[in-house]
This record gives C-alpha cells, sequence and structure tokens, in this order.
C-alpha cells in the first residue's frame, strides 16, 4: 500500500530557537514519508548557521532555503513548495517554525485527510504552549467577508464556506495547492490561509480536522515585541483581503477600518492609531514590501 508522501514547509526569520524546537519535534514524528523544507527569510542574524549545526541537512529528508530577502509568508510558503523535495510530495503541510508537535502528528493528519479525497486541507488542534491544556483553536475558525473579523473554534465544528483552516498547521492535498496556484502572495502575512480556504471551498474541496492530534503553539514569536508592526501588517492584510473576498469590498474595507480605529480608541490605544492609518496608507498606495526597510 502505498503511503503518501508529505512535504513539511516551516518559514524562519531570526527565529532559530523555535525553528530548532520544531525540528526536533519533526526529527521524532513516527510516519516514514516526512520531507523538511525550511525557508530563511533572509535573517539577520545567524540562523541558517545555528539550524545546521543543530540538524543537518540531508539530501532526502531535510533542506534549507536561503531567501535573498525577507519575502514574507506566503511567498516563502510557494517557494518551499517549489523545493524538489516538495513539488513531489502528495501533500504539503504548511506548518509554524514556533510549533511542537507529537510523534504521531502526521499519521493523524494524513488519516484524516485520506478519509474523503475530496479533503482539500487538513487541519490540526493546536493548544497553548504556555498553557497545555488550553485549546488555541481547533484547527481553524470563521472568518466574516464583511469585517474581516475572525473567532477560531474551541471545539469540533462543521466547517463550511465561511470557514478556514489556520496555516499554523495545514496538510494540503498537493492538486488542491496547484489547482489553486499556490498562496496569494499579494499580503506580506496574515489573511493568507483564509484567502486560500475561501478559494479553496469555492473550487469544491472540503476542510477537516484531525482530531487526535495535539501541536503546542507559542505563537507570534517572530512579532510579538513589535507591537506597532503588526497593527500596520494586519490594516494592509485585512483591506487587501477584503478587496479580494468581500461582497462589496469598499464598504467591507471602510467598516474594517473605522471598526479598527474605534476598538483602539475606546481603549485608549492612542499609540495604535498612527501603524493602523499608515497601514491604511501603506495599502492605498499597494505598498506590500519588505517591512523591515520601511521607514
Amino acid at each position: 500500500m502505498h503511503t503518501p508522501t508529505v512535504a513539511c514547509v516551516l518559514v524562519n526569520w531570526n527565529n532559530w530557537r523555535d525553528t530548532s524546537d520544531c525540528l526536533a519535534s519533526l526529527a521524532r514524528q513516527v510516519y516514514p514519508n516526512l520531507r523538511v523544507v525550511v525557508v530563511d527569510n533572509a535573517s539577520t542574524n545567524d540562523s541558517l548557521a545555528q539550524l545546521r549545526a543543530a540538524h543537518p541537512p540531508n539530501a532526502s529528508s531535510l533542506t534549507y532555503i536561503a531567501n535573498n530577502e525577507n519575502a514574507g509568508f506566503p511567498r516563502a510558503c510557494n517557494l518551499g513548495a517549489r523545493h524538489p523535495l516538495a513539488v513531489d510530495a502528495d501533500f504539503l503541510w504548511f506548518l509554524n517554525n514556533d510549533t511542537v508537535a507529537p510523534p504521531d502528528t502526521t499519521s493523524k493528519l494524513v488519516a484524516s485527510a485520506l478519509e474523503n479525497p475530496n479533503i482539500g486541507i487538513t487541519g490540526a488542534v493546536l493548544y497553548y504552549a504556555h498553557n497545555p491544556s488550553q485549546i488555541q483553536a481547533w484547527g481553524g475558525g470563521t472568518i466574516s467577508r464583511w469585517t474581516a473579523y475572525n473567532r477560531h473554534y474551541l471545539a469540533p465544528s462543521a466547517f463550511g464556506p465561511g470557514s478556514y483552516i489556520t496555516f499554523a498547521s495545514a496538510l494540503i492535498r498537493r492538486d488542491c495547492f496547484d489547482q489553486l496556484g499556490g498562496l496569494f502572495e499579494g499580503v506580506f502575512m496574515y489573511f493568507e490561509d483564509a484567502d486560500f480556504c475561501l478559494r479553496a471551498h469555492q473550487a469544491g474541496w472540503q476542510l477537516a480536522v484531525a482530531p487526535g492530534t495535539a501541536i503546542l503553539h507559542k505563537e507570534g514569536g517572530t512579532v510579538k515585541a513589535r507591537a506597532a508592526l503588526l497593527e500596520r501588517i494586519v490594516t494592509i492584510s485585512g483591506l487587501t483581503f477584503l478587496g479580494r473576498h468581500a461582497p462589496i469590498p469598499a464598504i467591507a474595507q471602510f467598516t474594517f477600518l473605522m471598526l479598527r480605529l474605534a476598538k483602539r480608541l475606546l481603549r485608549g490605544n492612542w499609540l495604535s492609531l498612527g501603524p493602523v492609518l499608515q497601514g491604511a496608507n501603506d495599502w492605498l498606495h499597494n505598498r506590500v514590501t519588505p517591512f523591515e526597510q520601511r521607514p
């Protein structure tokens, strides 16, 4: 019986310690046909040297790609998916580098995906790394095409047309990935998972969650210390997402922006107003470039 090949794609940027922990957990997977592609998004520290020393590359199971710019999350994922170790795989597993996966995770994801050939994307149950008894997301959640606001499922749920699998962990059937042309690269990060899942729904693919999985997620390891940058990125990506998926984009985008500003005003979070407005201005001028190179 054929055991499907899984290619796991990790994206690293200046966060080799978390990536190393994730790679260690992948090395413990009991699944026999797992390959790993690490895309380093032009880290400014010694990430690649540290990772290669701790986890030496292997021609058949582990490779590193050194990107020459911080191209953002979706572009890096697409780059990893095009690597020879991944391009002929039956499944692509996009996994955040700040996760730790128990040894049976890959096996359970593949088993769930194979239950129905129409399942294009299979998610995992995510738990907070700092509180492993608390579910962060049961695979994903729902997103509004009017406001771009989302909420995570915290228990088994039906993944209908308004649902998405979070790309903190998403096993994607290669046929689904290729049919949709990969991840949308018009955002730097965030909303690329919802965008992909909505397009998958429209193309007739189904979403599922492997119920026995339990991935620990540290969440936001790369940007958690850069709150202003995060505000800016989310604003650009949310406006872009609504431009692609909202029933009436202009109304939805205006509503999204007003809600973001109002929420921060009500909380007295005045310092967040500037980055939100900067993000709106970036979006208006179609600026999606490496953020660390911007003023």
